[in-house]
Order: structure tokens, then sequence, then C-alpha cells
């Protein structure tokens, strides 16, 4: 069995800053036994020969990945080619689809207005796993939904930490695949479900800190962004 994480971010993301760069992250997970990782910056893919053949001396193999948007909602694409921009249309993702990827639907009905909620049902057929997200505690969890949809729709769970700059986030929430340690069949357990959601709710401090900071930073650049429009002229 493979032990994986297919959404992390680093401190190259420009969108949201990682605590650890892609080395020290790749560092972090082979520590803990994982097998495969993806890192899925928001602004770019973040790959290259060098990185590749650093996560393979750590004894794990390195997917490119990027957290990408379609329409303002957030999708994550394993295996991305280079190049692939942070924001594509329905086509463009019809087309990833069509190539050797993975897509994630992520943090599915999370309260915020970048993820997809039910924007999922037209999409569904260009999507190969919902997340379950490590964000969550026995009083709250956002993930009931995205459960729910996964049954309906007939797709694998995917544990992903989301990784940004709480340790707390890493190693409660991943996934076990029985394959062979190459993309080809790695992709193909998950699509035929031979993968197993391994998941611990957060400690209440944790599931608190995250969403303070996670609610503050997003407030943050709202007010940035209403800020930078130029004024409406009367």
């Amino acid at each position: 069995m493979l032990k994986a994480d297919f959404h992390i971010h680093t401190a190259e993301d420009t969108f949201v800053r990682g605590k650890s760069t892609a080395k020290e992250v790749i560092d972090t997970y082979s520590s803990l036994g994982y097998n495969v990782i993806g890192i899925t910056n928001k602004d770019k893919v973040l790959f290259n020969p060098e990185l590749k053949k650093y996560a393979e001396s750590k004894g794990i193999l390195l997917l490119p990945g990027i957290e990408t948007k379609i329409y303002g909602k957030e999708i994550l694409i394993i295996n991305a080619p280079l190049g692939t921009p942070n924001n594509i249309t329905f086509n463009q993702l019809k087309e990833l689809h069509k190539k050797n990827t993975l897509i994630i639907a992520p943090h599915l009905y999370f309260v915020r207005k970048d993820c997809l909620k039910n924007n999922i049902h037209k999409y569904i057929n260009h999507v190969d796993a919902i997340e379950h997200s490590h964000f969550y505690h026995p009083i709250c969890n956002l993930n009931k939904k995205a459960i729910r949809i996964a049954k309906k729709y007939n797709k694998p769970l995917i544990g992903t930490s989301d990784y940004t700059r709480f340790n707390c986030q890493i190693n409660k929430n991943y996934t076990l695949i029985d394959s062979k340690k190459d993309i080809n069949s790695i992709f193909k357990a998950i699509k035929n479900k031979k993968s197993k959601l391994i998941t611990k709710p957060l400690k209440f401090k944790h599931f608190f800190e995250i969403g303070f900071v996670t609610s503050f930073h997003v407030i943050k650049k709202e007010i940035k962004q209403l800020l930078s429009k130029p004024p409406k002229h009367l």
C-alpha cells in the first residue's frame, strides 16, 4: 500500500504561501513514511528534474500538480502539464481529463465562494475523485456533503492535508493506495476505488486556529481586491 497526499502548498506558492519550501516538504513527508505526494500550489505547476530526483532520493514519487480555478471555483489537477494556467475553462478541463491526470474536487462544500459546491454536478463527468479535507471536528464536519456526493456518483474519497503553514494539518488525513509506485498504476487504482481514506479529526484548538487564520487571510485578500478596483464613475 502506498501512502499518499495530493494537496500540498509550499513556500514557493505566491497565492497561499506555505510554511516550508518544496524540498522541506519532501523531507517532512519522507520522515512520515509517505510514498507519493503532489505539490499543488495555486500560481503554477512546481516541478522540475532536480526536484523530482530529490524526491526520489527520499523514497517519494513526486507528482506535478496545481490547485487551479474553473470559473472562480477551485479544482485540483494532479500530473498537470507544465504551464497549466491558474484559471481554466470547461473545455480545458475536458482536455486535461483526457490526459493522464487525476482531477479532484477539493473542500467541496466549505463556506468559501471559491469552492465548487453544487457546481460539482456540472463537472462530475470530468472529476475522478472527491477530496475529504483534513479541516473538520466532530462538532463541525463540512465533509459530510462531499461524502454524500462521492457515494451518489460512485467516486473515491481522497484524504489530503491541504498543507500550508500548520504542522497539525499533516498526517491526520491521507490516502492509502493499493498500487505499484508509478503514475499509471496509482491513477488506475484510485479510479477503480482501490484506495482507502485514513482520517482523524483535528483537536478543537487546531480546528479553531486554522479556521481563524484562514478566515483572516481570505477577508484580507478580498478587501485588498476590493480596494484595488477602480472607482465607478456616476
